[in-house]
């Protein structure tokens, strides 16, 4: 009998623990964690500064290697005066090193702000981060994706779930886009559409 209970004690806090990792994202109405960072100009990014001006489109993406995030980022470059229209500013945090933001650029034009997140503390923040488990890691590195080398991170491998934040400029999330399929984004229409 003690063992069952053991035994059973053991499995739900392991359960608990995993479920623990799984990043949810942050909700509607939530207030959005400051932050600041450099974009790709090397200019000092803060979210509360830029929200005293306007309402902030906050992009998560893994990365130039991705090819998902890539038209996500070209599209949304595409769209972009339509998103300044509606009064908003667009900002993406990535967790790759600028020399890699650079190569995002080539190939999406994205001349709105990129961020580093040098240690993932804003997708750990805004609850998006995961960690990437080692055969996944190894499978990247066999397809030329070194995630440690882009990211610069050491013992543990992290990406962001693809996610999108509407900020309003008081700091509270309007609008949450998050799916853990990297695959699937969500359309500028409904981004646009999200904008009041």
């Amino acid at each position: 009998m003690h063992k069952l209970i053991l035994l059973l004690s053991l499995l739900f806090l392991n359960t608990t623990l995993l479920a623990q990792e799984k990043p949810e994202g942050l909700f509607i109405n939530s207030k959005a964690p400051d932050f600041k960072a450099n974009d790709q100009y090397g200019n000092e990014i803060r979210l509360k500064d830029v929200l005293k001006d306007s309402v902030v489109v906050l992009i998560f993406y893994r990365g130039q290697w991705c090819p998902y995030c890539n038209k996500q980022l070209k599209k949304l470059e595409d769209s972009l005066q339509l998103i300044k229209e509606k009064g908003a500013k667009l900002i993406a945090i990535t967790p790759e090193k600028p020399e890699f933001i650079s190569k995002t650029i080539e190939k999406t034009k994205a001349s709105y702000p990129l961020l580093y997140d040098k240690e993932m503390k804003i997708m750990k923040a805004y609850s998006v981060a995961f960690e990437v488990d080692d055969r996944t890691v190894a499978r990247y590195k066999n397809a030329d994706i070194d995630l440690v080398t882009a990211n610069g991170q050491k013992d543990k491998v992290y990406l962001p779930v693809p996610a999108v934040y509407i900020i309003s400029k008081e700091g509270t999330i309007l609008y949450r886009y998050f799916d853990t399929d990297y695959k699937k984004r969500v359309s500028v229409m409904e981004i646009l559409d999200n904008l009041n």
